[in-house]
């Protein structure tokens, strides 16, 4: 069993690992240095200074968390060794409650997160060639609309 809480500064640690072993798991497209350079901005600039949502165990320790600005997830990521649990879905159904548009950039090469989005009703409305710093990465912008009732 799963639950939501906001992160403390005491999650920083255990963040930057589910950070990490979600990267290395599913990220192997990214140059070596990228990786390197993009680790050191998440650790010390990302994740002490923005707010997100962890999703804790019974002894509330952090396995996956979400982060975002308005109506966007800027970062939504779950330890490699709880995959698969369903904290993904958790994080977001937390997330887009009370919203009727969620959206959310995506690297085009992450195929498993392009799926997930999909499988939740994202549609995809744009591609950039080149990620947020310019590096040769392309990202998808997604879209969830809230159904509306028939």
């Amino acid at each position: 069993m799963f639950l939501l809480r906001p992160a403390t500064p005491d999650d920083i640690a255990r963040n930057y690992e589910i950070w990490r072993t979600s990267v290395e798991a599913t990220h192997d497209f990214l140059d070596a240095s990228d990786q390197e350079a993009i680790a050191r901005m998440v650790l010390e600039d990302y994740l002490p200074n923005a707010e997100f949502t962890v999703a804790v165990d019974a002894n509330n320790l952090p396995h996956g968390f979400l982060g975002a600005t308005g109506n966007h997830i800027d970062s939504l990521f779950i330890h490699v060794d709880s995959r698969g649990a369903g904290l993904g879905r958790l994080l977001f159904d937390g997330f887009r409650a009370g919203k009727d548009v969620v959206t959310v950039d995506v690297n085009e090469q992450n195929v498993g997160a392009v799926g997930f989005y999909e499988r939740l009703g994202f549609k995809v409305t744009g591609r950039a060639d080149v990620d947020d710093q310019g590096r040769p990465y392309p990202i998808l912008h997604l879209r969830w609309q809230r159904p509306t009732a028939p």
